[in-house]
């Protein structure tokens, strides 16, 4: 089974997109609320999908993302936002990020249709 750990600065949003993942018959092994603890999280736990929201306290997604892809066995990460991609414009293709997702749209569905 394919696992996956949510990153996003709102509780509520994690909570919210836990029980909706997991409801729908997804794995999701663990959560972070910033970049640091993301990054400290997922060497740790090393799921095979990371739900990245690109507006972190800390770290911006974006970088989070990078620094990702340079672990061995890197996570395939989706990248999430409750704004439109087109906020931000070329980034999210030059990322190595395998989609993106808006908050709004997040189902088990459109996490297969990405992967």
């Amino acid at each position: 089974m394919t696992t996956f750990f949510i990153v996003d600065d709102h509780a509520s949003f994690r909570r919210q997109a836990r029980a909706l993942l997991e409801a729908e018959g997804v794995a999701v092994i663990g959560e972070a609320d910033d970049g640091a603890t993301a990054l400290e999280a997922v060497r740790r736990l090393r799921p095979d999908v990371v739900l990245l929201d690109i507006g972190l306290p800390d770290i911006d997604g974006f970088l989070v993302a990078r620094h990702l892809a340079t672990e061995p066995s890197p996570p395939r990460v989706i990248l999430i936002s409750s704004r439109d991609a087109t906020t931000y414009g070329p980034r999210i293709a030059a990322n190595r990020t395998v989609g993106f997702i808006r908050k709004d749209d997040l189902s088990a569905a459109a996490l297969a249709a990405i992967l």
